[in-house]
Order: C-alpha cells, then sequence, then structure tokens
C-alpha cells in the first residue's frame, strides 16, 4: 500500500542553503523507499523534496492553486510527477492534510505556519484521523515551545504530543518509517 507524505516548508529558501539540503535529503530518503510525497509544488522547500524524491525513482504530487499563482508569479517546479490543482489555497491545504498518512514542516513564513497550524488543529479536533506531525529543525521547535510557556493550560499536554521534533530529514525520516511500518502493518 502506498504511503502519503505531506511536506510544508518556507519558499524563500535557495539550493546551495542548509534548509534546502536537508529538504533534498528527506525528499531522497522518501523517494528511495517508496514513499509518495505530497507538498505545494512551487520552490524551495517544495522544490528541494520533489528534486531528492525525484531523483530517487519517487513519486512526487505538487499541489498548487490559482491563488499562488496570482499573489507570486511562480510555476510549479519541474521535479513533479503529477500535479493537484485547486483554485483556493485553502482548498489546496485541506488536500494535503487530507490525501496524507504523515505530515513533516520544516521552517518557514507565515504560510508554513498557517499549514502546521490547520494541521495540528484537524488532529485535536478529531477533524481527521490520527498521523504523524513531525517538526524539523529548532525554529518551530523554539516558537512552539514559547507558546507552550506563555499560553499554558490553553495548549494541553496532549495535544503537544501529536507533535514529534526532530533535528533534521535523517531523524524525521526514521520516525516516520518506523511509525508508519508500525501502524500499516499492525
Amino acid at each position: 500500500m502506498t504511503k502519503f507524505i505531506s511536506v510544508f516548508g518556507g519558499a524563500q529558501t535557495h539550493s546551495g542553503e542548509t534548509l534546502y539540503k536537508d529538504a533534498y535529503q528527506l525528499g531522497r530518503l522518501l523517494g528511495l523507499s517508496g514513499y509518495t510525497i505530497l507538498n505545494g509544488g512551487y520552490i524551495g522547500v517544495m522544490e528541494a523534496v520533489s528534486k531528492g524524491a525525484a531523483e530517487a525513482g519517487g513519486h512526487v504530487i505538487g499541489v498548487t492553486c490559482d491563488e499562488i499563482e496570482a499573489w507570486r508569479p511562480v510555476l510549479p517546479n519541474p521535479w513533479l510527477k503529477e500535479e493537484l490543482r485547486f483554485p483556493t489555497l485553502r482548498e489546496r491545504l485541506f488536500a494535503l492534510i487530507d490525501r496524507c498518512d504523515a505530515a513533516v514542516v520544516f521552517p518557514g513564513g507565515i504560510g508554513t505556519l498557517g499549514e502546521l497550524a490547520v494541521m495540528w488543529s484537524q488532529l485535536q479536533i478529531g477533524g481527521i484521523t490520527p498521523r504523524p506531525l513531525v517538526i524539523v529543525g529548532k525554529e518551530w521547535e523554539n516558537v512552539l515551545y514559547t507558546m507552550y510557556d506563555q499560553l499554558g493550560d490553553f495548549i494541553i499536554e496532549k495535544h503537544r504530543r501529536r507533535l514529534t521534533f526532530c533535528t533534521d530529514a535523517q531523524e524525521a525520516f526514521n520516525y516516520l518509517d518506523n511509525t508508519l511500518a508500525r501502524n500499516f502493518n499492525s
């Protein structure tokens, strides 16, 4: 059975940068292991993970939308094997959330924060079946631990445990591969 991994992250990283290399590495590892990658389909982290997966023989689905292209003149990256296109950002986001067996969140800006928050909220309220939500890098970990500290009981421990923090692509891949193998074989 094919397992789908959605990858979220910022558009503002470029080839040669550490974040780009880490996203590329995750894509490569997932592609080599037969996972299908879903991502926003454009530049930055989306391009890096797409390229890594495609070069490893993996299947990459870019989930694109008219609103993004109207806001920022950008085309889907060339590493996509398939494109799912939606009119709105909202439809695009929910396609990435609803169609995945797990999600990975790399550093990014407001859009990535929104993606993380909506998926986490959907897990919290049971809007989607439980699945891994993996946060890569110290950036979001620092932000989220500040939220925990400042907001205390508004984010209870049970909901904090829905997030798994990993330092890099290799650790994220190991966690996903072990968790998904266990979940799909049980």
